[in-house]
């Protein structure tokens, strides 16, 4: 009797756990060998190491360290997780079902400071450091208001080469910091992830000889710069050549004091540095999830952290709110769907809401009005998730939070 009654009691925590649910394209993405991580040479490209090399890029790569706060902000976790539903191609489906349906690694749904929903997949934890991708780039422009702020910058209006001599004379220097900021020299620069573009170039020539030569070799201008959107993470780097001039330290550095800690991180962050001392600048930060969250926090709380204004709250409006962005830059006009802003992605509507974005589907949605923060990693197929279904069905999900606590 007894062991009849032992196992009962077994089954039926079996049936409480439910069946183990298999993670989209696990075997294709390397569970069956732990998720191995990957080299300097194949990390980005091959998808057996992608789950690994995400979420362990600092391990693999060169880089520097942003110090956690002495004591970490609060984070609190909601008692139960709410019911989370969205409509997808006329069909309804669940958080669960999205987990199901797409490559996420981790995802976390925050509101009014507290945690909704936690989730991960292949077999990544909360200890994890993800890797932002392109999502740093916003990161970089939350360094060039603190330094306006601070007055480190004169004004967005100074072109690129008053404060980096070395490209004096290019059509990168004598682009102002702000159409820097919004991706608009009138440069042409080729980014396809494909080995083989103006991207790869520009990477082994900053590696080879440094971010002055790599920015350097392109030489034409073929529209009026501050005219109209072009995407190119070269852009980018040419704000970081900027901070590094006016601060004289490694961005991470610069950071760590005045963002990392202020917002009261639990994790170190890592960076990942070139070969000249800068950090990657487009890409290559890496964090835990929460602290992305943290992160998405700052900015739905207008730059507030901690009692403190860590960014200028005008700057964060000038780099999120669509209304103060030239028509070229507004959504629906920069892009088929988003605007752009300074380094920050926006969504269209009404209502100001903005995204941090990166390739494989690297995502921070922000809506400030609700102070509702979402934030996904990711390992999908292609690095343009345009071709796939992740970045159409992330778009429904997040409108499904936006439907549940307010309205589009």
């Amino acid at each position: 009797m007894l062991l009849r009654s032992h196992l009962l009691s077994f089954l039926a925590l079996l049936a409480l756990a439910g069946p183990a649910i298999a993670a989209p394209d696990e075997d294709m993405l390397g569970k069956a060998q732990g998720y191995p991580v990957g080299t300097p040479r194949n990390w980005f490209f091959d998808e057996g190491v992608r789950v690994g090399s995400f979420s362990h890029l600092d391990s693999i790569l060169p880089h520097y360290t942003l110090q956690r706060a002495a004591s970490p902000a609060p984070l609190p976790k909601a008692a139960t997780e709410p019911k989370f539903e969205y409509r997808y191609e006329q069909q309804s489906y669940s958080l669960d079902d999205f987990l199901a349906r797409q490559r996420i690694t981790g995802l976390l749904v925050i509101k009014d400071g507290q945690i909704l929903a936690e989730r991960y997949q292949y077999d990544r934890t909360a200890s994890d450091r993800f890797v932002s991708h392109s999502m740093a780039k916003s990161t970089v422009s939350l360094a060039i208001g603190i330094a306006l702020a601070e007055k480190k910058i004169a004004s967005l209006d100074d072109t690129i080469a008053k404060y980096e001599p070395g490209l004096s004379g290019t059509p990168y220097g004598d682009t102002t910091i702000r159409n820097t900021l919004r991706m608009s020299s009138g440069v042409p620069f080729s980014e396809a992830y494909d080995g083989k573009d103006d991207l790869t170039r520009f990477v082994m020539e900053r590696i080879e000889h440094g971010s002055v030569a790599a920015l350097g070799q392109f030489h034409t201008r073929e529209v009026e710069q501050g005219t109209r959107f072009h995407y190119a993470s070269s852009e980018t780097v040419n704000l970081v050549m900027v901070l590094r001039a006016v601060t004289g330290v490694p961005l991470s550095e610069y950071l760590t004091s005045r963002l990392w800690q202020p917002i009261g991180a639990e994790a170190d962050a890592t960076w990942i540095k070139s070969t000249d001392g800068t950090v990657a600048g487009y890409g290559s930060f890496n964090a835990t999830l929460r602290d992305y969250g943290r992160l998405g926090v700052l900015l739905a709380n207008d730059g507030m952290a901690g009692g403190r204004q860590l960014i200028a709250k005008d700057y964060l409006l000038d780099a999120t709110e669509q209304s103060r962005q030239p028509e070229a830059f507004q959504p629906r006009k920069a892009t088929p769907y988003f605007g752009y802003g300074y380094q920050f992605w926006l969504f269209p509507g009404e209502k100001r809401r903005f995204a941090l974005l990166g390739v494989y589907g690297q995502a921070i949605f922000v809506d400030p009005e609700l102070k509702l923060v979402m934030v996904l990693t990711s390992v999908a197929k292609n690095a343009n998730i345009v071709k796939e279904t992740l970045g159409r069905e992330r778009d429904a999900f997040w409108r499904g939070l936006v439907a549940k606590y307010g309205a589009w």
